[in-house]
């Protein structure tokens, strides 16, 4: 561990990675039972800090627990489910004040995937409301905080997850991303966090043909990661756009020789939004030593013009189709600016949808090019790190004045729009002392390959992957 990292003192088990969690679990020497109680011991020793599980179902995991084959995938390693994803019988309530009660009849089918491969849902993870938001926050249960300065946000909207990983609460949390909702707490929390392509994971939903919204693995280093999204990944009848997995493990590509990799390093992905100094330094040192005999760095510039454009309709679009029906019982006591947003969204003219589908097309189509000649494209997460938990989003970054809650997400709307799989990957830390991400957009489709290359550069960069105790600061 770096000498300036803050300690770890929870259970020993809770130290370990998912992959050597689960090995421990196929040769019996640890049962799901151990797993949970641990878990269950680290979260009641940091959620006064940091609130990042919320929602605990301790008897229906140990129910679970009995019943797992230690020989599935995950062999009965315990694991945090956002709450925006309906668990049977386990309180759902999406952070928002109509829903504070909502016990689910049913279980999402990702929920029953990951059980069927043995994952043992431990918990709730918090999101802001509806899920809308990069500060994670709501009116249900409050404001989660980062692990490593209690008194600066985790990111969102999956920061419950992110926060509750860095801090060892469990092994493997799942995400989901639209606006870089998994992308942003793992940067701001120093963990891994994959938006896979769409359909990858099968995720139904009322408007299933969709494929701006994804779920995706967060776990803390890229095999772990790749380790849940073996897990999470396949066809299902209920989600239309979603395909078989590949024939050879995700953790498997991971694991092989990555060979040789060329980086494609956009400082600002085109122009695409304003970064502060410093964690352009902080990039653009990380990138410098990343570089190896199999490693190249090649400076790249793609053409972003009209993402932006085409993000905000298109997400638009998803919140009328998704929002428009919901219960006024329910949409009356949602937050002004997410009612904004889907009143925005049903303002929309047809033409504004064509254009933003033009875009779309010329946008792919340019990655398509980048990607003969480089195995992934870099870039920021975001461009400005962690604000203190009271500010939902930053006034401005380096001079640029932020117009709204999403504004200063642009980094992330680049692979949502193109379809295209995305990893933060830490790489270093601010002068607080306070995590960074890198961002990789991999090629279309292209999961095992930004795998597999992620963990070669997680292996230069040096940054253990042991959680931490949480570092109190008022």
């Amino acid at each position: 561990m770096a000498a300036a990292d803050p300690p770890f003192t929870g259970p020993d088990l809770c130290r370990l990675t998912a992959c050597a969690v689960v090995d421990l679990l196929k040769r019996r020497e640890v049962s799901p039972l151990d797993l949970i109680e641990a878990s269950l011991s680290r979260i009641a020793a940091t959620s006064p800090a940091i609130n990042a599980i919320v929602t605990l179902c301790p008897d229906r995991a140990r129910d679970s627990a009995a019943a797992v084959d230690p020989a599935s995938l995950l062999a009965g390693l315990p694991i945090g489910i956002k709450d925006l994803m309906p668990v049977q019988g386990v309180r759902t309530t999406f952070g928002t004040p109509a829903l504070a009660d909502n016990v689910p009849q049913t279980s999402d089918p990702a929920v029953l995937r990951l059980e069927s491969c043995g994952g043992v849902v431990i918990g709730k993870t918090n999101t802001p409301e509806m899920g809308a938001g990069a500060n994670t926050f709501n009116p249900v249960f409050g404001a989660t905080r980062n692990p490593w300065n209690t008194a600066m946000n985790a990111g969102g909207s999956s920061g419950g997850a992110a926060a509750g990983l860095a801090a060892g609460e469990v092994w493997l949390s799942q995400g989901s991303d639209l606006g870089g909702s998994l992308r942003t707490p793992a940067s701001f929390c120093g963990i891994v966090g994959l938006r896979p392509s769409p359909g990858i994971v099968a995720s139904p939903g009322k408007d299933g043909f969709n494929a701006f919204g994804v779920e995706g693995p967060m776990a803390r280093t890229v095999e772990d990661c790749a380790l849940f999204l073996d897990a999470m990944a396949g066809w299902d009848a209920v989600s239309p756009i979603s395909f078989p997995a590949p024939a050879q493990s995700y953790l498997d590509t991971c694991r092989s020789d990555a060979g040789s990799i060329r980086i494609g390093y956009a400082p600002d992905l085109g122009g695409l939004a304003p970064v502060e100094p410093e964690m352009a330094a902080l990039l653009s040192d990380a990138l410098t030593r990343l570089q190896a005999p199999d490693v190249t760095v090649v400076e790249a510039a793609p053409d972003t013009t009209g993402t932006e454009t085409a993000f905000r309709t298109l997400r638009g679009l998803g919140m009328w189709t998704g929002f428009r029906t919901t219960p006024s019982v329910v949409s009356d006591r949602y937050k002004t600016t997410l009612r904004q947003n889907i009143a925005e969204g049903g303002a929309l003219t047809v033409d504004d949808i064509a254009e933003a589908q033009f875009i779309r097309a010329r946008l792919y189509d340019g990655m398509r090019h980048v990607f003969e000649t480089c195995d992934v494209l870099a870039g920021p997460v975001t461009g400005i790190g962690p604000l203190p938990v009271e500010i939902e989003y930053p006034p401005e970054i380096a001079g640029h004045p932020s117009r709204d809650y999403i504004d200063w997400l642009r980094f992330a709307f680049l692979a949502t729009v193109c379809g295209l799989p995305a990893l933060s990957l830490p790489v270093g830390r601010d002068a607080r002392g306070l995590p960074v991400g890198l961002q990789l957009i991999g090629p279309p489709r292209g999961e095992a390959r930004l795998l597999q290359v992620a963990r070669r550069l997680e292996q230069a960069t040096g940054f253990a992957p042991t959680p931490i105790d949480p570092v109190i600061s008022h």
